[in-house]
This record gives structure tokens, C-alpha cells and sequence, in this order.
């Protein structure tokens, strides 16, 4: 930090009248100051679980998915379980980005850039789950409609292949949004730094960018464009997720409200995932006056929304299976909420719907330590809440003979837990390589404040 600037993290930054250099200094610091001993814990226990994970794929990868506990009928447990998850909290990021740059609502711009970057760390973990949820993951590049010599060519009536191609096309485009986003930014650091091997690095990352009138121009179609091509993908994506249940013929599967069910558990759970990652970097890097209490308060509002409209879809869940008179699709659901799967289905509900309710206190939705725990269960919710699609309904289907239950083995645990390292290690080493905030757009949102002030 520049020593003439006495900046207090209490104040929003765009209250505190800062020039650009300011700004750049309190964005930059931690790429440019050595990591704490908070840092090193933190990258120490993400790579452990990281680690653990990787010892139980590559069990997998050899061994086959016998080593997991599916069985049959439950043929799909904790891979499908876990890919819907990711994806789900892969999906913040875009409507933060894309949608809400297209509302103009400035609020967003102290979470947009890392909620970009959570976006590709979320759906790159989604990804692996379906890769050997096939059983020959080296045979994955049969999924892509590629001629290839022995003539076979893919099934596009199969979810699976939707689920590519949605997925592939979802991650490609956040990417590219998320990069065009970081190019201004990447010049910036190339100004600032006297580090050789940084300039080059840098150099070559910002693609000779120049700050001049016609870049600013060309930046702010493209990205614009960008945003209005990424915003149908939050709708289409998690659609596309959906059909993997609602295109078959099971009872609790078959019904034409889990795609926008799952629209809305996707952003709801990704909101909760933001909001959780946000308060521990802004209190890390003392970011407080730019990821401020007003920031976290409109997540809080929008995560108090979503859960209502998933609440809601329990309801209508229900209300269906009953007015429908079909005895198959009431079992489904009564099964749910009472039988050996009980538990999961209460601390689903209780998670996503009861525990949020507490932000309609404004004292709450302000207040770090409840609002990181209501986050917290959000997204241990919205886990049990893909569970309880998969397990419950595969566990009891048509015929009695074919029930069975679910246990986990250590190889479906350490998968999960290796997951959630993945996720945590790629969020930890970018907080430390790019900035975690888009420079350029708070030095436009500071100017607009101090033309209208």
C-alpha cells in the first residue's frame, strides 16, 4: 500500500474518494506480499484432502468402480450425487457475472471475478465424477462426435452425451468470459511489477494490451457480448443436468418441474458457496472495504429467494404425487420423507428451507458469523438434497424383490473429500496468482460514485 493513502477497511472503497493507484495497491497487495502462515495451513489441508482424493481415484481408475459402494439397483450414488452438486455451485458464477452485468448492478463487483473463477474450479471437479462413473474413463473421447476408424459414433438420444456437450460448452464460455475479464487486470500487473519473469508472464498474458481508447472499446463489446451469450447458459445447463432424471420413466424422476428446480437449487447453492469463500478472503486480505457488508447482504437476499423457490418445489412435489392418484409416485415421495432415507430428507429440508428463513432479519443477513453458517448448511443441504433424488428413488424401485440400500465405502468418501480439495487448492493458488477482484471495473464504479457525489 502506498504510505500517503490511510485507507480504513471499514468504509466501502468507493466512499473513500481513492485515485486509481490506490486501488490497484489495495487489489494487488496479495500478489505482491509474501504468504502468511494462514495461507500455507490452508493450501496445507485443501492438498491433503486433495491428496486423499487422488489415492481413491487412482484405486478406482485401476480396481474399476467395483470399489464404490453402487449396487444395484442403486447404480447411480455419490458420482452422479457429486456431479449434480458441482455443477449446481458452478452456476453463481455466471449469474453474478452475466446477468447481473446486463442489470447494471454494481454490487456485483466486488464478487464478480471470483465467482468467474469458482464457475471453472466447480464444473472441472463436476467433471471428473462422470469420466469414471463410466468405468473406462480412458475411452471418454467416444463421448465427442469425432470420426474415428472403427466407425462407432455416439448415442444422441442418451443424457449422457447432453451432459457433455452442455457441460463442455458451459466451461468453455465461462472461461473465455472469465479471461477477457482478467486481460486489463493482467496489464496492470505488467506496469506495476519489476520482476522480470513476472513482466514476461504478464506480458504475455495481457496480449500486448495497451490501455488505449480502442482496446477499452473492443473490451467492453466483447464483453458484453459474452454476457449475453453466457446468460442462457444458466438456464440451459442445469436444464440439460436435469433431464438425466427427467426423461426416464421412475416415479420421483419422470415430472417436467426439475428443470427449473433445478435452475433455481443450482444458483441457490452457488450463492451459498460465494458467500462462504468471500468472507473468509475479505477477512484474510483485509478486502472488507470492497467485498463489503452491503455486497453480502444482496447474496444473502438472493440466497433467502432461491431457497424459497426450492422450498416451494418440495411442496409441489408432493401436491403432484397426490393429486396425480398414481400410487407409484405418492410411494416415492412418502418413502422420502418417512422411510429408511428419512434423515437425509429432513436435513435437506431443514438446511435449504427452515435455517434460511433467518434472513428475512436484516440483523442476520448483516451479520458475518450467522450469515457464514447459513451458508455453510445451504450447501450441506442442497448436497442431501441430490441424495435424496438419486439413492431414495433408485433404492425402492417397481418391484419389492429389487430394493436394496446404499452404504458408502472409503473410496466414495475420500472421492467426495478429494473434491472438495480440488475445489479449495485451484480457489487458494488463484487468490494468490490473479487478482481476486476486477480492478478496472471497481475504478468504474469509484468514478461513477464521485460524478454523482
Amino acid at each position: 500500500m502506498s504510505r500517503d493513502y490511510d485507507y480504513t477497511i471499514e468504509a466501502p472503497i468507493i466512499e473513500q474518494n481513492p485515485s486509481h493507484s490506490h486501488i490497484n495497491d489495495a487489489i494487488a497487495r496479495p500478489l505482491e506480499t509474501k504468504p502468511t502462515w494462514k495461507y500455507y495451513l490452508a493450501l496445507g489441508i485443501s492438498t491433503s484432502m486433495l491428496l486423499f482424493g487422488v489415492v481413491c481415484w487412482g484405486y478406482t481408475f485401476y480396481y474399476g468402480i467395483g470399489m464404490w459402494g453402487n449396487n444395484q439397483p442403486i447404480g447411480w450414488a455419490f458420482d452422479i450425487v457429486n456431479f449434480v452438486f458441482w455443477i449446481g455451485i458452478g452456476h453463481a458464477g455466471t449469474l453474478i457475472s452475466a446477468i447481473l452485468f446486463l442489470l447494471r448492478q454494481r454490487w456485483r463487483t466486488g464478487i464478480a471475478r471470483f465467482a468467474e473463477a469458482m464457475t471453472i474450479f466447480a464444473v472441472i471437479t463436476a467433471g471428473l465424477f462422470p469420466l469414471f462413473h463410466v468405468g473406462r474413463p480412458w475411452l471418454a473421447g467416444y463421448l465427442f462426435p469425432l470420426p474415428n476408424q472403427h466407425h462407432l459414433w455416439i448415442n444422441f438420444t442418451s443424457p449422457l452425451i447432453w451432459d457433455v456437450f452442455a457441460v463442455s460448452t458451459y466451461l468453455t464460455v465461462s472461461f473465455v468470459f472469465w479471461y477477457i475479464g482478467l486481460i486489463p487486470d493482467f496489464a496492470m500487473l505488467r506496469d506495476r511489477t519489476t520482476n522480470k519473469f513476472k513482466k514476461t508472464i504478464y506480458s504475455i498474458l495481457s496480449f500486448g494490451w495497451r490501455h488505449s481508447n480502442r482496446h477499452w472499446h473492443h473490451y467492453e463489446m466483447l464483453y458484453l457480448v459474452l454476457a449475453g451469450f453466457a446468460t442462457p447458459l444458466v438456464l440451459s445447463v442445469h436444464t440439460i443436468v436435469s433431464f438425466d432424471f427427467a426423461v426416464s420413466i421412475l416415479p420421483g424422476w419422470h415430472t417436467t418441474i426439475f428443470p427449473p428446480y433445478f435452475v433455481a437449487g443450482a444458483v441457490f447453492s452457488g450463492f451459498g458457496m460465494v458467500q462462504n469463500v468471500l468472507i473468509i478472503i475479505r477477512k484474510v486480505f483485509d478486502l472488507e472495504h470492497i467485498i463489503t457488508i452491503d455486497t453480502l447482504e444482496k447474496m444473502n437476499k438472493v440466497i433467502l429467494a432461491t431457497g424459497m423457490m426450492v422450498g416451494y418445489a418440495y411442496a409441489i412435489e408432493f401436491f403432484i404425487a397426490w393429486y396425480s392418484g398414481n400410487q407409484f409416485e405418492s410411494f416415492v415421495f412418502i418413502n422420502r420423507a418417512l422411510g429408511n432415507y428419512a434423515w437425509a430428507y429432513w436435513v435437506m429440508v431443514s438446511c435449504n428451507v427452515v435455517f434460511t428463513q433467518l434472513f428475512w432479519f436484516k440483523k442476520i443477513r448483516r451479520s458475518i458469523i450467522p450469515m457464514f453458517i447459513i451458508g455453510v448448511l445451504v450447501n450441506v443441504g442442497m448436497w442431501f438434497e441430490r441424495f435424496v433424488i438419486v439413492v431414495t428413488t433408485l433404492s425402492k424401485d417397481f418391484l419389492p424383490t429389487n430394493w436394496a440400500s446404499y452404504i458408502p465405502t472409503l473410496y466414495d468418501t475420500g472421492i467426495l473429500i478429494g473434491s472438495f480439495g480440488l475445489f479449495f487448492t485451484l480457489v487458494i493458488l488463484f487468490i494468490r496468482t490473479m487478482p481476486v477482484v476486477s480492478i478496472s471495473e471497481v475504478k468504474g464504479v469509484v468514478e461513477i460514485f464521485k460524478k454523482q457525489h
